[in-house]
């Protein structure tokens, strides 16, 4: 009884906090209700017994992606007249791919069927002595070990591309050039100079 009060708690501040992100016209209201949203689905994976999920969801997107989104947010000077413009502009385009986007989802919805050993997978109990961490370890490091390389190299290749992309040379910025440092000698870093006895340079 306790367990289902909680489950309907979780799931309903997590549907509405979601409804909250996509329908507020402040985006630092709009992140913070995505926060709630989070921390939520990591009350709901709690209660289905996956702790490592719940705990990867509050560290890895709250503790991290999200604040410094939200910290971005607030440093950026968003004009939202301008916002508005771009958006009355862009909406034909917007709505036509909603309308592709939601017509897809209905078709995935309508014609959804499981597999038939998804039940028994997914009922599958673990290992005597085996953690949900270290069964979820097992499953990712050795059935799916290449999708996880993979998606490791993409998160890479985005995480240059933003680098580069923002990336700017500046010519008033002084800057480091190590090889000018390791190259130089000792007469060009080092002066002796013979101090007199009772004077000062």
């Amino acid at each position: 009884m306790i367990v289902s009060a909680f489950f309907w708690l979780f799931a309903s501040v997590l549907l509405v906090s979601a409804a909250l992100v996509i329908t507020l016209r402040n985006p630092v209201h709009a992140v913070l209700f995505l926060i709630l949203a989070f921390f939520n689905g990591a009350g709901l994976f709690l209660l289905a017994g996956a702790e490592f999920l719940a705990m990867i969801l509050v560290v890895v997107y709250v503790g991290a992606v999200l604040v410094l989104w939200l910290f971005i947010i607030m440093m950026l000077d968003v004009d939202f007249a301008e916002l508005k413009a771009g958006f009355i502009r862009n909406a034909p385009l917007g709505l036509l791919v909603g309308g592709v986007l939601l017509a897809e989802l209905l078709f995935v919805f309508l014609k959804w069927q499981p597999a038939p050993m998804a039940e028994k997978l997914r009922m599958a109990p673990a290992a005597q002595g085996m953690t949900n961490t270290e069964a979820l370890g097992r499953i990712l490091y050795t059935d799916h070990v290449y999708f996880f390389q993979v998606a490791g190299l993409i998160l890479l290749v985005a995480m240059i591309g933003a680098i580069v992309l923002s990336l700017h040379h500046r010519k008033d910025v002084k800057r480091q050039d190590v090889a000018r440092q390791v190259a130089r000698k000792r007469e060009e870093a080092v002066r002796l100079v013979d101090v007199e006895p009772g004077k000062g340079l």
